[in-house]
């Protein structure tokens, strides 16, 4: 049997030993020291990524869910920071939900995921700290720190004793960014905030004007004067917090 080959068959047991024999020549006992090591390290970090969503199962719930991920999915990061990453992008593909799994369960997972990511986010170098003076006559970029985002189920209440069986009946929107202390922020929003984030995320370098020109396309229950009115007072409000930045244009 070739190096290769050796080193498959004994992957192939760490991650599901009740499926694939360990290697003949490999005495249990030290099989197991590698077995519980490498389960129990991403155990670890999953359980610490996650801390809400293991609070809803058992114990062995909990393992097992743990268990099927490690043994199904093939991680595309080698980063231990980017397991929680790889866990989400798991349930978001590749999982199929079993009864016991909250019908939440991808929105908090995402939700609790979403702190580290923006903790660990990289600054974009380009990014300048935007003066409240010139937002009407700057290019306008969400902060490479911040992410606007929505869910369906109210997920910064969810716990072991608010468990929703069903969808808000409006969208709970947030934005999720890093401050100038390096702290992670939650921020609840609304849809007006979200689309007019949205509209600055998806088109980098717009101009205040041409934001508001989109927002009305989207909201033409408002008039022109309205929307300038209420985008500006948004803007400010996301400036002063660093969520919307301009960019070295050199």
């Amino acid at each position: 049997m070739s190096f290769i080959e050796v080193q498959n068959e004994f992957m192939a047991h760490i991650r599901e030993p009740k499926k694939n024999n360990k290697p003949s020549d490999i005495e249990d006992r030290r099989m197991a020291i590698y077995r519980d090591l490498f389960f129990n390290n991403i155990e670890g970090f999953v359980s610490s990524g996650f801390p809400v969503l293991k609070t809803l199962y058992t114990d062995t719930q909990w393992q097992a869910l743990v268990r099927q991920f490690f043994s199904e999915y093939d991680c595309h990061s080698p980063y231990f920071l980017d397991i929680a990453g790889e866990f989400i992008n798991y349930l978001s593909s590749d999982y199929k939900m079993k009864k016991h799994d909250p019908v939440f369960m991808l929105e908090l997972a995402h939700y609790e995921w979403v702190e580290l990511d923006v903790s660990i986010a990289h600054e974009d170098e380009q990014a300048l700290k935007l003066q409240k003076t010139a937002i009407t006559s700057s290019a306008l970029y969400l902060s490479g720190l911040a992410r606007n985002l929505s869910y369906q189920f109210p997920v910064q209440n969810i716990s072991n004793h608010f468990k929703p069986e069903a969808p808000s009946a409006q969208p709970n929107y947030f934005v999720v960014y890093r401050d100038e202390d390096d702290d992670v922020q939650f921020l609840a929003t609304n849809a007006m905030t979200a689309l007019l984030l949205s509209i600055i995320e998806a088109s980098d370098g717009a101009t205040f004007n041409d934001v508001c020109q989109q927002v009305l396309a989207h909201a033409p229950q408002f008039n022109a004067e309205q929307i300038a009115q209420g985008a500006l007072v948004t803007l400010n409000a996301m400036v002063e917090r660093g969520v919307i930045v301009t960019k070295n244009q050199d």
